[in-house]
């Protein structure tokens, strides 16, 4: 463990409107984060109320003072600065229209942005490059770079830019032809194997991106003389993986000798169900997976639009602490409005943040440094949407990743893991993005399987792997014998027909498994008059040694859920793991949510109750080396929602661990051994 003089750093997002009383306001957010312990000020320039355009000129003067005056009045109150510059290439138009000469986005069917430049444009470039160049001399510890630095979402631009004239010369000269933009998207998008031109312009794209990375970091390598670094906001990596992103070159590019910060997306901007965390908390594990090691991690706890109505302290709080379990550095806080009011009008803020500290510096202190995440592995390329299948010919629905199934394991109460793991989960087309090797190597461990996935490794000739051959999936409207399909019932280990009952009216199609020599039945489907639709569930161990376990459902994340799924999931994750069980599962309640990690032989596992009902959470712990054979060692506290950190009790009953106190909505429960 480390030492306890840990503590959780609150880096604060505001903006100081230029104006007469920019000293006073800025004197009172100073004296304001001295008061919540806040160790830095990410301040905004001309955002989203006040933002007017591309900064030049006179204007752009007026801001650089404004900046220049509060990054003094803070400093000298011994905080840290950075400095959000808030637009590169622009987030959206809203009414706006460029003025400055630089030439517009253009989408995938021809709509041009009005006030949204294109990576490609040289005027743009250098206005940004000496826009960075100026704000850097005043001394920021950190330049950011939004998450407008991206080619998708581009309001009002269908999917985003990337298709103006001055991309597609580009593609041109690599295709050693003349192209269009109805051609390059119909190729880029065209159903069956990815056309060459997709990979092409993802190069081109990458090529830009990278291009305008180098040159801001040494823009502000030279203009800051060194002190500052850049800081990347990103989005989803599965819409990023559309425009070819390689975010190990892209991290390269931007850093300032060896620095650079990263500030993952991951929380929604708004009051949502907390069953939601399994989205985060995959989202942090994803980049996490992403991210170099060198790069310190910043999430942004998401905020919009930015009032205390639209999203609770409750919910700021479990978000927070769900950041906190993934290593990072310092929380980066969207609380305060963006219209650049005066802070010491917030004092709901002041108590938020006071309210917080104890669970997340009891986090810091007892956090490793570089925990290493257990659970089922979710793999996944950067590269995937240049391997994907196209269908339907847009580009979104080249976005893929593992998030269902994330949320299919974790609403389960199994922890999951961008890393390799023993047991891995590959779920939908994604499966068609790995090599024949690549998979074989999956199947030598535990591999879980739904109904698409399992199509497409039989179509690449591996059903004698996977103990079913699986046909093509079919929805619930083709009307095919025997009928729609309705229930799915639980086969083994129960006598003939009185298994229990699971719902799967609700799955888009299912894929008609027909099971192999050895394969173990789970489960069978039926129609809603009691006839033999097929086969829902198969387990089977193969020639490789490995284990499989097959799901008909297409869509599992969209089954209704409910305690017989639950214990089916498990039940495969058991079945997976073979004669080494490791994982920690969890049950006890609907929609508690788990993070696992390990440090050297230290185990922690967090569980947060993701629904508005207390609960109770029960840990299962299987007999291995690295669990605690002794559950007396095993340590449980118990984290409410903005309250000081409880030690709870356990209570043992086999291989199962319940919590004695009751866990609250959105709280977590820490188990550490």
């Amino acid at each position: 463990m480390n030492s306890p003089a840990r503590r959780t750093r609150y880096h604060l997002r505001f903006q100081l409107r230029p104006g007469d009383d920019l000293a006073d306001r800025a004197g009172a957010l100073a004296r304001m984060c001295g008061e919540n312990e806040v160790d830095e000020v990410v301040l905004l320039l001309g955002a989203e109320q006040l933002y007017t355009g591309h900064l030049a000129g006179p204007e752009e003067t007026r801001w650089f003072t404004a900046a220049a005056e509060a990054r003094a009045v803070l400093s000298d109150a011994g905080l840290d600065v950075s400095l959000n510059p808030w637009v590169t290439a622009g987030h959206a138009d809203r009414g706006r229209a460029g003025t400055l000469g630089f030439a517009p986005m253009v989408s995938p069917t021809g709509r041009t942005a009005a006030a949204q430049a294109s990576f490609a444009c040289p005027r743009w470039r250098k206005w940004l490059y000496t826009h960075y160049g100026r704000f850097a001399e005043l001394g920021f510890r950190v330049l950011w770079v939004e998450d407008d630095f991206r080619f998708h979402n581009h309001a009002p631009l269908d999917w985003g830019g990337g298709f103006e004239p001055l991309m597609l010369e580009r593609l041109a000269r690599l295709a050693g032809e003349p192209v269009t933009r109805e051609q390059v998207v119909a190729a880029v998008t065209a159903p069956g194997p990815p056309h060459p031109w997709r990979t092409l312009l993802q190069q081109v794209w990458r090529a830009a991106q990278l291009e305008v990375a180098e040159g801001l970091a040494e823009v502000v390598r030279e203009r800051s003389g060194g002190r500052s670094q850049l800081g990347l906001m990103s989005s989803q990596p599965a819409a990023h993986s559309v425009e070819g992103r390689d975010w190990a070159a892209l991290f390269a590019a931007l850093s300032v000798r060896s620095r650079v910060v990263h500030r993952p997306h991951f929380a929604p901007y708004s009051d949502t169900p907390a069953r939601g965390l399994t989205s985060a908390i995959w989202s942090l594990e994803l980049q996490r997976a992403l991210r170099p090691r060198h790069a310190t991690c910043e999430p942004e706890i998401e905020n919009w639009p930015h009032t205390s109505w639209s999203k609770s302290d409750t919910q700021t709080w479990s978000e927070m602490v769900t950041a906190q379990l993934s290593a990072a550095d310092a929380l980066l806080l969207n609380v305060h409005p963006t219209h650049a009011e005066h802070a010491g009008r917030f004092p709901r803020i002041d108590r938020l943040l006071r309210r917080s500290r104890p669970a997340l510096d009891w986090l810091a202190e007892r956090g490793p440094e570089r925990p290493v995440p257990l659970g089922v592995g979710l793999p996944w390329r950067q590269d995937t949407a240049a391997r994907l299948t196209a269908v339907t010919g847009r580009l979104e629905e080249l976005e893929a990743d593992p998030a269902a199934a994330a949320d299919f394991l974790l609403g389960y109460g199994v922890p999951v893991t961008a890393q390799p793991a023993p047991v891995q989960a590959l779920f939908g087309r994604i499966a068609d993005t790995f090599s024949d090797d690549e998979l074989h190597d999956m199947l030598r461990g535990g591999l879980l399987l739904d109904g698409v996935a399992a199509a497409v490794l039989t179509r690449r000739g591996l059903a004698g792997l996977l103990g079913v051959r699986a046909g093509e999936p079919v929805s619930r409207d083709e009307h095919a014998p025997p009928g729609p399909y309705a229930v799915e019932r639980v086969v083994t280990d129960v006598p003939a027909g009185e298994g229990p009952l699971l719902s799967v009216d609700v799955q888009p199609a299912l894929a008609r498994l027909e099971p192999l020599d050895g394969a173990q039945v789970v489960t069978s489907i039926h129609t809603p008059d009691g006839r033999l639709w097929g086969t829902g569930r198969c387990h089977f161990v193969n020639s490789l040694g490995g284990r499989v376990a097959v799901l008909a459902a297409t869509a599992p994340a969209e089954l209704a859920r409910s305690d017989e799924g639950r214990l089916l999931v498990h039940a495969a994750v058991r079945f997976l793991e073979g004669e080494n069980p490791r994982l920690p599962l969890v049950s006890g309640a609907p929609h508690l949510i788990p993070h696992a990690s390990r440090s050297g032989d230290a185990h922690r596992l967090a569980v947060v109750n993701g629904s508005a009902d207390a609960a109770r959470p029960r840990v299962h712990l299987p007999s291995c080396p690295e669990l605690p054979s002794d559950h007396g060692t095993v340590r449980a506290t118990l984290l409410a929602p903005l309250d000081e950190p409880v030690r709870s009790a356990v209570e043992p009953t086999g291989d199962v661990l319940e919590l004695v106190d009751a866990l609250p909505h959105r709280g977590w429960a820490v188990f550490e051994w």
